[in-house]
């Protein structure tokens, strides 16, 4: 299986929750991350803030660093290149780069319908 790894800009969480507001797009790598991570898919990410010393060591992230800046963050790599920049994949994307179906991304988990008439919760 592939191994994907996603290069952070500098920031306090990779959740989206900390501070003032939330950030959605934040809350959402974090889930499909953790929800992939469950079902065995090897991703990892990294943060400028936490985790300085990888940026440094990973060669193709320092070179890509030392050439356009912090702003080129997020990176995300697949096994070793680098398939995104300056944003975070999509859900379409996560799929897609890792070469899964898009059943991976599904939690499985049912909401009790609150009054929209549909039986047995909605998905």
């Amino acid at each position: 299986m592939k191994k994907m790894i996603i290069f952070d800009p500098a920031m306090c969480c990779s959740t989206g929750v900390c501070g003032p507001s939330i950030d959605p797009e934040l809350l959402r790598v974090s889930t499909v991350i953790d929800n992939l991570n469950k079902k065995g898919v090897a991703i990892e990410r990294y943060n400028l803030t936490g985790n300085p010393q990888i940026f440094v060591d990973n060669k193709i992230i320092n070179e890509i660093l030392n050439r356009e800046g912090t702003d080129v963050l997020p990176v995300t790599m697949v096994d070793n290149a680098i398939v995104k920049t300056k944003a975070y994949p999509t859900n379409k994307e996560f799929c897609k780069f890792l070469d899964i179906s898009e059943d991976y991304l599904k939690t499985g988990l049912k909401i009790k319908s609150r009054g929209c008439d549909c039986s047995g919760g909605c998905c």
